[in-house]
């Protein structure tokens, strides 16, 4: 493994939900639970889960609610070497980031898909 590119868990958690579920979903978080919503990236809606924060998003054309996780690292690039080493592809299509944004996508063995980004792209 190379020493010199560091992960971490980041505190970013979406819930890609289909646009059937959505306003669901945001009730349930925001009016039953009773989770604080985040309110500094609108139109993205959060809320605080713990130490965590959780996005949720409607997504049109999917059937079901997938979650999405962040992992952060000290170098984007020695992380992208690093996961390429290792047999991990990177699956930039899944969603498009924003130009200059130091980030990339992969998809865990189990299908669970991970943002990628530099320890300062990560939302807090």
């Amino acid at each position: 493994m190379n020493t010199k590119v560091k992960f971490t868990a980041g505190r970013n958690i979406a819930m890609k939900l289909p646009p059937h579920q959505y306003e669901a979903t945001l009730q349930f978080y925001r009016d039953v639970i009773g989770l604080k919503e985040i309110t500094e990236h609108a139109p993205s809606v959060g809320f605080e889960f713990g130490s965590n924060s959780l996005w949720l998003d409607s997504v049109p054309g999917i059937s079901q609610a997938e979650t999405w996780l962040e992992i952060v690292t000290n170098d984007i690039a020695a992380a992208s070497e690093h996961l390429k080493a290792a047999g991990v592809v990177r699956c930039d299509e899944f969603e498009p980031l924003p130009e200059g944004f130091q980030a990339f996508w992969v998809s865990s063995p189990a299908s669970i898909i991970h943002l990628v980004c530099k320890d300062s792209e990560s939302w807090k």
